[in-house]
C-alpha cells in the first residue's frame, strides 16, 4: 500500500503507542507497576503479523524502560527488520513530562534515543509525550536535539471528560491526581490547528503532527476510540470512521491516526487492564473491527510511517502555521 508512485490517493500517518502493561498501571495508580510486568512478547508479534498481512508500514513509539530491558531486544530487532519507523515516546513513559525540568527531560529522550540505536542501529527523528503532555521545555530538547517531528499534540473537546473518567476509574491518591491534572490536555488545546504546524522557539522551530480529531467537531478518531463505540455498536463505529474520513478529505487534512497495543488484545488476554475503554470485547472481536477500519482507510487514503508525512508536510505547497508556545501552553 505505500510506494505506489502513480497512487493519487491523499496520505494518511498511522502510528502505535507500543505502551507496556506496567505504563498503564502505573497511570492507574496501581504499585504492582514496579515490578514492569510486560505483555510486548506477547502483542508485539501479532501486531507485526497483522501490519504484514495487510502490507502495512507504520511507527511505532517506543518507551526506553522497555527497550533497557535485554528480554525484548528481539522484539524491537523483530519492529525495526520489518521497515517500521521507530520513534521515541520517552524513557519512563511519565504523563507528566510538563513538569519536568529540562534537564530531565533531556534525560527522557537521549536515554531512549541511545538505547533504541545501540539495539536497532537505527536513528531516532519523531518523538510523542505520553499523556500528550508537553512543556516549552520540551519542545526545545527536542529542537536542539534535531528531531524532525513532534506528535505530542492531540486536540480534542473529549479529553477534560476522558482525564475524568480515567481518574474515576483509578487508584489515584488527591495528590496524584493533581499531578497528573495535565493529562490529555484542556478544552483550550482544542482549538489548535488539526493539520501540521510549526512551533515558534525563537531561533528555532519544530514541526508538530497532532494526533487527528474529527475535523470541524474536533471529537477522536484514534482506533481505540472506535473500538469503544463498536462495543456498543459496529455498525455506528464504522459510520463514524467513514464521516471522519470523509470531513478530513473535505478540509484537505491528511489524518494522523493513532493505535495503542490494548487495540490488539482482548479480556482473555489481560485482566488486569479491565479500566481501559474497550477491554469487553474478545481479541478477536478486536482484531476484525480494526481490519474493517483499515480497510476504510486503506480504500480511500495511501498509509505512511510519522517521519513521511513529516517530510510531505515540510515540503509541501504552502507555509504552515507558526504558534508560540509560550502563548499556547498552559499547565
Amino acid at each position: 500500500m505505500n510506494g505506489k508512485v502513480d497512487d493519487r490517493r491523499p496520505i494518511a500517518s498511522l502510528s502505535l503507542d507500543l505502551d507496556n502493561k506496567w505504563s498503564y498501571l502505573r497511570t492507574h495508580g496501581d504499585s504492582s507497576w514496579e515490578a514492569y510486568p510486560s505483555y510486548l512478547p506477547q502483542v508485539v508479534p501479532i501486531v507485526l503479523d497483522f501490519l504484514e498481512q495487510r502490507d502495512l508500514t507504520i511507527t511505532f513509539f517506543v518507551v526506553g524502560q522497555d527497550v533497557l530491558n535485554e528480554a525484548h531486544h528481539e522484539l524491537f530487532r523483530d519492529i525495526a527488520a520489518a521497515g517500521h519507523e521507530i520513534a521515541n515516546h520517552s524513557l519512563n513513559h511519565l504523563p507528566w513530562l510538563h513538569l519536568l525540568s529540562k534537564e530531565e527531560l533531556d534525560r527522557e529522550i537521549r536515554s531512549t534515543q541511545e538505547a533504541i540505536s545501540q539495539v536497532c542501529g537505527v536513528e531516532m527523528t519523531g518523538f510523542r509525550g505520553p499523556g500528550f503532555s508537553i512543556s516549552q521545555e520540551h519542545l526545545a530538547a527536542l529542537a536542539e536535539q534535531h528531531y524532525a517531528y513532534d506528535a505530542s499534540t492531540f486536540h480534542n473537546i473529549l479529553n477534560p471528560i476522558a482525564r475524568a473518567y480515567f481518574f474515576s476509574k483509578s487508584k489515584l491518591t488527591d495528590e496524584e491526581k493533581k499531578q497528573r491534572k495535565g493529562l490529555f490536555g484542556t478544552y483550550r488545546d482544542a482549538l489548535r490547528p488539526l493539520k501540521p504546524f510549526q512551533w515558534n522557539l525563537g531561533q528555532k522551530s519544530l514541526l508538530e503532527i497532532p494526533v487527528t480529531t474529527m475535523p470541524l467537531l474536533r471529537i477522536p478518531i484514534h482506533f481505540s476510540y472506535l473500538i469503544y463505540l463498536a462495543s456498543y455498536s459496529k455498525q455506528l463505529s464504522r459510520a463514524y470512521f467513514r464521516l471522519a474520513l470523509m470531513l478530513c478529505r473535505l478540509t484537505r487534512t491528511a489524518p494522523s491516526l493513532l493505535l495503542h497495543p490494548l487495540d490488539f488484545l482482548g479480556r482473555e488476554d489481560e485482566r488486569d487492564l479491565d479500566f481501559f475503554p474497550g477491554m469487553s470485547l474478545s481479541r478477536d472481536e478486536k482484531l476484525g473491527i480494526l481490519d474493517d477500519c483499515l480497510g476504510v482507510l486503506t480504500r480511500s487514503h495511501r498509509v505512511v510511517t510519522m517521519a513521511e508525512h513529516a517530510q510531505a508536510a515540510a515540503e509541501g505547497p504552502r507555509d504552515l502555521e507558526r504558534i508560540s508556545p509560550s502563548q499556547s501552553l498552559q499547565h
